[in-house]
């Protein structure tokens, strides 16, 4: 990564990390993919319940693997042929890994889904819920953080699983309402009321969609 990106990368976590804290939720900068894993693991006690919804962010930190290998009671969405049995057991794990679509300057995370099962787990259930959340995902304001989910993250989610939706076909949102649209339901968490559950973990990289 060019050093002046990185370097303003760093001061901008600052103010995001601050805007999370002052919502009850709790902030940290990762100044590496490494140093998330770090973080992450010392967040997730061993023998814990576990798992994730879609989140290529944990999966590009590594942590996917070391928690599928390590002490730890892990539900691998990918590998469970009752897709419904796992989604479910996300509503009562120790343990909810996420990422965001995109966050505010301030401190708001963004996510938006199609089958409601990752923001509904990120709203309630999971007793804590820990987001990797790459430098990439930070827009300026709430508009513009709905603005970069929208254009930005739901094209590549929907090119990636090759569905029949127009921002597939046109690289942007098109406001559809396309039977295998993935903008169906749209979570906005602006503060937590329950301290010490969200934790968000902002990394100083491009992470994620």
């Amino acid at each position: 990564m060019n050093q002046n990106i990185y370097k303003r990368n760093e001061l901008l976590a600052k103010k995001v990390i601050a805007g999370i804290n002052s919502r009850n939720m709790t902030g940290y900068y990762a100044e590496s993919k490494e140093k998330a894993l770090e973080i992450a693991l010392s967040l997730i006690p061993k023998g814990c319940t576990i798992t994730h919804g879609g989140c290529a962010s944990a999966e590009e930190i590594g942590l996917e693997e070391v928690i599928s290998s390590g002490d730890y009671h892990y539900m691998d969405r990918h590998k469970e042929e009752d897709k419904r049995k796992a989604e479910l057991f996300a509503y009562d794990c120790d343990v909810y890994i996420a990422s965001a679509n995109a966050m505010t300057e301030d401190g708001i995370i963004v996510n938006i889904d199609g089958n409601a099962n990752r923001v509904s787990a990120i709203a309630y259930g999971p007793r804590k819920v820990i987001f990797i959340v790459g430098m990439n995902k930070v827009a300026k304001d709430l508009d513009a953080a709905m603005k970069r989910a929208r254009n930005t993250a739901a094209p590549i989610n929907a090119q990636r699983f090759d569905l029949d939706t127009p921002c597939c076909k046109t690289g942007s949102c098109m406001d559809c309402k396309s039977p295998e649209s993935i903008c169906c339901q749209f979570l906005i968490t602006r503060i937590s009321r329950h301290k010490d559950r969200i934790h968000v973990i902002m990394v100083n990289d491009e992470l994620g969609f």
